[in-house]
């Protein structure tokens, strides 16, 4: 069989595909063993046989599909820490659902193009040659901690060592203070069971899960314990241990258990990640980059409900219609993405606004700290700019109803969005180009 230093496995449905993909790959990495599948089931056939270092699979295969797969990858003892790329044209519903159990490691979006896929794989399996990742280890005997810390350093492990339960929870309190909940600063905490001092490894574990709410996708916890003794390791589990090694410490079975558990975090940070993806697409205008109609019906109640003092500005792009019929609707798609965009810049540096593409040709903005008088001011600037951008030589003005919230009498936003329309009503009964007051 041939040697190589990197095997990866390509399956996808289409022949095409699989041939591009591996010319370039095999110019791009000339030592690479590279195997081709048209599907799952031939793909495992490869898989009982031989040892890979990466798996690219197609969302969509015949038979068992990518998911499916990956599962079957992960069941594997040989092949469970492979990592896997799921290749699909879009990260859809079931993706992020079912893509953290089925174990996926990464996701690829198909319509980059192969090169740019083939560039993605050479920087996964670079970053799985070895392992990479933070390692916050709680260990009070120096001997013991001096001797394992430099073995996790020689296998590519960044570790900070402390030696009480408490410096290791304030630590890691402190650092999720600092990111705003969102990041422990760890991949993984490597915690004695048996700690001296006030708080044991045990402790800090219930700390982690039950005080800092940090999952075990969030915060893989790793613990040494004594062995022959299942009452501790039953214990261990239960306060919310992802895995455990025994005492004495086994090199080949602490750096198992460490990649088993860096992978789970990996996976849980792509999850993360193609979530706030999928939701800023979701909650984005395409077309404006603006907010759209959901956001502002989800968040923009919270919005009015913390800015008591407040204004909404309706703006109208006046004759749009017209435009779109004598210019094509390109120009106007044009003129509103031009829109979008000076909104965007205009409000960059002031704070607490909330900018939306309200729908058709009409925007929303939220504008915390302003009353009545501020606001129709700041809407005849609008008004103004609005009417030099002179997008593809079409001459744009705007029409625009403001009202506010004086922060003493309660409002919501359906009643404000109502009284801005009446405003923008009144203002278009003027003629074009007009700002106009509610009441």
């Amino acid at each position: 069989m041939r040697q190589s230093s990197t095997r990866i496995m390509i399956v996808d449905r289409s022949e095409v595909a699989r041939s591009i993909i591996a010319h370039i790959l095999q110019k791009e990495m000339q030592d690479a063993y590279i195997v081709t599948c048209g599907s799952a089931e031939e793909a495992l056939s490869h898989l009982h046989r031989e040892k890979f270092d990466l798996i690219t699979t197609a969302l969509l295969l015949p038979g068992l599909d990518g998911l499916d797969l990956c599962h079957e990858v992960r069941k594997s003892e040989r092949q469970r820490l492979t990592p896997v790329i799921v290749v699909s044209s879009d990260a859809d519903t079931r993706l992020l659902r079912e893509g953290f159990s089925a174990g996926v490691t990464d996701y690829f979006n198909k319509s980059l193009g192969y090169r740019k896929l083939v560039a993605f794989i050479k920087d996964v399996t670079q970053r799985h040659s070895g392992m990479v990742g933070r390692i916050l280890y709680v260990e009070d005997s120096l001997s013991t901690a001096q001797t394992t810390q430099a073995l996790l350093e020689n296998h590519g492990l960044q570790i900070t060592h402390l030696t009480t339960a408490e410096d290791a929870l304030q630590l890691l309190r402190n650092n999720l203070t600092q990111s705003n909940g969102e990041e422990s600063g760890f991949d993984v905490v490597f915690v004695d069971f048996f700690l001296a001092g006030s708080m044991t490894g045990g402790d800090l574990l219930y700390a982690i899960r039950a005080q800092l709410h940090l999952s075990k996708q969030e915060l893989p916890v790793l613990v040494v314990t004594i062995p022959d003794n299942l009452s501790c390791q039953a214990d261990i589990f239960h306060a919310g241990a992802n895995d455990f090694v025994t005492k004495p410490v086994v090199e080949e079975v602490l750096i198992a258990r460490l990649k088993s558990l860096l992978l789970i975090k990996h996976q849980y940070n792509v999850l993360q990640r193609y979530s706030k993806e999928i939701y800023h697409m979701a909650t984005t205008d395409a077309l404006t980059g603006l907010k759209n109609k959901e956001y502002l019906f989800t968040d923009g109640p919270d919005f009015v409900k913390k800015n008591p003092l407040l204004a909404l500005l309706m703006i109208d792009i006046d004759l749009l219609e017209e435009i779109n019929q004598r210019r094509g609707y390109l120009i106007g798609d044009h003129i509103l993405h031009n829109i979008g965009t000076f909104l965007e810049e205009y409000f960059s540096t002031k704070k607490h606004t909330l900018l939306t593409r309200f729908g058709g040709k009409c925007f929303l903005l939220l504008l915390a700290g302003y009353d009545m008088d501020r606001a129709q001011a700041e809407a005849d600037i609008l008004r103004d700019q609005i009417s030099q951008l002179k997008t593809d030589g079409a001459e744009i003005t705007a029409s625009i109803g403001v009202t506010a919230a004086d922060g003493l009498m309660e409002t919501n936003l359906n009643a404000l969005i109502a009284q801005a329309e009446n405003a923008l009503l009144k203002a278009k009964s003027r003629g074009f180009n007009q700002t106009a007051v509610y009441g």
